[in-house]
């Protein structure tokens, strides 16, 4: 990922690493500077390079004429740095010629707001990839798309229960997006929409990338969070109004959200459960997050919920086979408090969807009752 960006004899000055260790430094687009992998990933450390640069020299003749000659110049340049990565916090010197000439420091809030340079990328031949590639951006860009996609999904749900429920329930999709569009304008990214796909829920798409695991963790959960927001809503208007319609919004809109929360990628909650754990630099962390996992297992078997059990084993699992790969990522890691947080979040959401799906499901209706079935089978 990249640590530092700054600007250095004309040419950017460019600094990235990762919690593997290793470090590498570009002036422009030449590497100057590497420091391999190792146990010890922070703490002080030096790039030191020299600069072959001409200047133009004036000198006068005994006849007083005044010639201009280029000569050569090496410049010593030394960026001395002291990182820290949990709280991420890096403070530099940069020194020409054994002279500062600029210092300071980054920390989280500077990852998240900066934009990493992108390598050009070579020019490629006309291929089935390309073609589909040029396909997918062409989906991306189509508003006509959205509302083709919008209109599908009415007819499929319409299809399954009313046109009234149908219509209720896209609006929970719509609700549910809006998360996590929220959450991107929130850490100042660009949005392209919501997308709804028949069947499957929906879609929000943005064109930037993310530099953190927090970025990860609040955009992934915001929109699951809405979604209970929305659950809630439907559950209140259940009780002050009495109509049935509102009870069935509430426990379905609850089951897709729960389903969005399984810890597989790259359903919300792969991406939340993928961030904490990955965080977790150590064999303690790693052996509290398949605790964690186990407990959750567990207490979904407990209560009957086999297919929830399931799921989780199954997506547990695939963050433990790709734990090991956690340091090569480009995402800056939660600190301890961040990790804390977005486990209780996560749980806390999941409690809470998993309450209202039971709690209608002891009314006896046999509708009402069908979600819990589901995480039954």
């Amino acid at each position: 990922m990249e640590l530092l960006h700054i600007n250095c004899l004309g040419k950017p000055l460019r600094l990235e690493g990762s919690m593997a260790g290793w470090q590498q430094l570009f002036w422009g687009d030449d590497l100057v500077s590497v420091i391999p992998a190792s146990a010890d990933y922070q703490g002080q450390r030096s790039h030191e390079f020299n600069l072959s640069m001409q200047r133009q020299q004036a000198s006068t003749t005994p006849e007083g004429e005044v010639n201009v000659a280029p000569v050569a110049e090496t410049i010593s340049i030394r960026l001395d740095i002291d990182l820290q990565w949990q709280p991420f916090l890096l403070k530099f010197e940069l020194l020409q010629n054994g002279q500062v000439i600029e210092q300071g420091q980054r920390d989280t809030k500077d990852i998240e707001r900066q934009v990493p340079v992108k390598p050009i990328e070579a020019k490629r031949q006309f291929s089935l990839i390309g073609l589909a590639s040029l396909g997918l951006k062409l989906f991306k860009s189509a508003k006509v798309i959205k509302v083709v996609l919008a209109g599908a999904s009415v007819a499929a749900y319409s299809w399954l229960f009313s046109f009234q429920f149908a219509l209720a329930l896209i609006a929970c999709l719509v609700f549910h997006e809006y998360g996590h569009i929220r959450a991107m304008k929130y850490f100042g990214m660009k949005t392209k929409g919501i997308y709804l796909i028949p069947f499957m829920g929906g879609l929000a798409l943005s064109d930037e990338k993310i530099n953190t695991r927090w970025q990860d963790v609040v955009i992934s959960i915001m929109g699951p969070t809405f979604g209970l927001f929305m659950s809630i809503a439907a559950l209140f208007a259940y009780w002050f109004t009495g109509n049935i319609f509102f009870a069935g919004l509430a426990t379905f809109n609850a089951l897709l959200n729960l389903f969005n929360l399984l810890p597989i990628l790259p359903l919300d909650g792969g991406h939340i459960l993928k961030s904490i754990s990955f965080s977790m630099n150590s064999v303690l962390g790693l052996v509290a997050c398949i605790a964690g996992a186990a407990i959750g297992v567990f207490i979904s078997y407990s209560l009957g919920l086999a297919l929830l059990g399931f799921l989780l084993l199954i997506g547990s699992a695939e963050i433990v086979f790709e734990w090991k790969s956690r340091h090569q990522s480009h995402l800056l890691p939660l600190d301890r408090y961040g990790q804390l947080f977005s486990a209780v979040w996560y749980l806390l959401t999941v409690g809470a969807l998993v309450g209202i799906i039971w709690y209608f499901a002891g009314s006896g209706d046999d509708m009402l009752g069908l979600p819990l079935k589901i995480l039954q089978s």
